[in-house]
Order: structure tokens, then C-alpha cells, then sequence
């Protein structure tokens, strides 16, 4: 049981999370100040918990 690994997929998880989560937003948005704050900062968020998950699970050495 890698802790490394494991934690990389929670990432990953999360950053999947946050990047439907912008999506839905994106897509019910006014155009409103608020609006697009909230888009750029769960989007940004997302997108580094995505990528930080993947590189953390791909760069991990299985160890039996």
C-alpha cells in the first residue's frame, strides 16, 4: 500500500472535481464580476490538483 499513490488519486479526484464543478458554472454564469472570479479560481485550483495527482501517481515507483 503506496501512501504516495494514494494520495496522488485523492488529487486527482479532487482536481476532477473542481474542474466539473468550473464547468457547471461556466455554464450557468450571467456574466457577472462575481461570476467570473469564482470561474478563474476553481478552474486554476482544479486544473493544479489534476495535474499534481497525475504526476505524483505516474512518477511513483511500484515497491512490492
Amino acid at each position: 500500500m503506496n501512501i504516495k499513490r494514494i494520495f496522488g488519486a485523492i488529487l486527482t479526484i479532487l482536481g476532477i472535481g473542481g474542474l466539473i464543478y468550473t464547468a457547471v458554472l461556466f455554464v450557468n454564469t450571467s456574466g457577472g464580476t462575481h461570476d467570473v472570479k469564482a470561474l478563474v479560481i476553481y478552474g486554476i485550483l482544479g486544473l493544479i490538483f489534476f495535474i499534481s495527482g497525475i504526476n505524483l501517481v505516474r512518477t511513483t515507483k511500484d515497491e512490492s
